[in-house]
Formats: C-alpha cells, structure tokens, sequence
C-alpha cells in the first residue's frame, strides 16, 4: 500500500512537471494581437523564430491604398506595405521562453528587445528597452487561419 502512494506520488509529480514544460515549437502558427488589429505568423528560420504581419483590420488607406510602414526610420523602408512585414526578428527558445529577439512597432517605427512566454495556450510578448521591467506585454491569441 506504501510503495503504491509512493508511485502515485512519483507519477503524479512528473504529469505535473512534464505539463508545465513549453514546446519550443508552440509558438509557431498565427496569432491575433491584443489590440485585435492584426494577425501575425510566427515561423522558424533555421533555429530561430521570426514573425511577419499576414492579416490587418484595416490594410488600406482611405484612398484604397495598401498601408505601408511610413513610420519607419530608413527611408528606404517608408514604402514598403505592412502586410508582410517581418516585425518578430531572431527569437532562440531557452527553457520555457523565447528570447533574445526583437520586435518592431510600425506604429512608432521603433525596435525593442523583446521576449515571448507561454501563458495557458496565448503569447505574452514583451517589446522593452534595456530591462524587461521598462517595457509593455501584449497577449497574443492564437487563430485557425490568416484571414
């Protein structure tokens, strides 16, 4: 009877321990941002993880138009369309998250230092400037298709 507890205690701390364990390739497929005004595919590239903008609420100016990245710094970027645009640059996974990557923000047009957990099936990514405590997360929400 003793050695049974035993081995359900045993078993039951390693379900518990393998759950908490993230995929390293979770993350890949397309996900919504929080503020629902876009749709980004994640992939990978070798061994590192990038992201491009596949889906926008409102890909056109007024004009009919497709929007474009005209907040970026190089002017050569200016006229490049955001659908796309790669705005997840060289994420590694190491441990449960993935790091050392970049995001773009095509609304400012700035790059921040960024990292990417797992939270109970959505994204946590967090864009920051020097330390991850000066920065903002987004939860991203995974979805079936691009359109």
């Amino acid at each position: 009877m003793k050695k049974g507890i035993i081995l359900l205690v045993v078993l039951f701390l390693s379900v518990c321990t393998f759950a908490q364990t993230t995929n390293k390739d979770a993350l890949i497929g397309t996900w919504l941002t929080g503020s629902g005004k876009g749709k980004v595919q994640i992939y990978k590239e070798g061994d590192k993880y990038n992201g491009k903008i596949v889906w926008l609420k409102e890909p056109t100016y007024p004009d009919g138009k497709p929007k474009v990245d005209k907040n970026n710094p190089d002017e050569a970027q200016k006229t490049k369309p955001l659908l796309g645009l790669n705005m997840l640059k060289g994420f590694i996974f190491d441990e449960d998250k993935w790091v050392d990557g970049t995001i773009y923000d095509p609304e400012n047009g700035k790059t921040y230092s960024c990292k990417i957990t797992w939270n109970n099936g959505k994204l946590d990514v967090r864009g920051y400037i020097g330390i991850s405590l000066i920065g903002r997360t987004d939860t991203w929400f995974k979805v079936l298709d691009i359109k």
